[in-house]
């Protein structure tokens, strides 16, 4: 998406809040917030400065579950 004009920003946005907005699911995914259910992922770098990072995931918790830990 940032290959065709967005920002990596926009990206993000598209690809998580836009995306539960869309089916309307807004309510319980998203984002992370109390109440909703939330799957994370953690990069080594800023991906608002290079999205690329995003393509190296090293940290995947999923329904409250670490999934893949590569920090440590």
């Amino acid at each position: 998406m940032v290959k065709w004009g967005l920002s990596p920003m926009q990206a993000i946005q598209a690809a998580t809040v836009k995306a539960a907005d869309l089916p309307g699911w807004s309510a319980t995914v998203g984002s992370v917030a109390e109440g909703k259910l939330a799957d994370i992922i953690a990069v080594q770098r800023d991906p608002l400065e290079d999205i690329s990072v995003l393509e190296n995931v090293t940290f995947v918790m999923k329904g409250g579950v670490v999934c893949k830990n590569e920090m440590e």
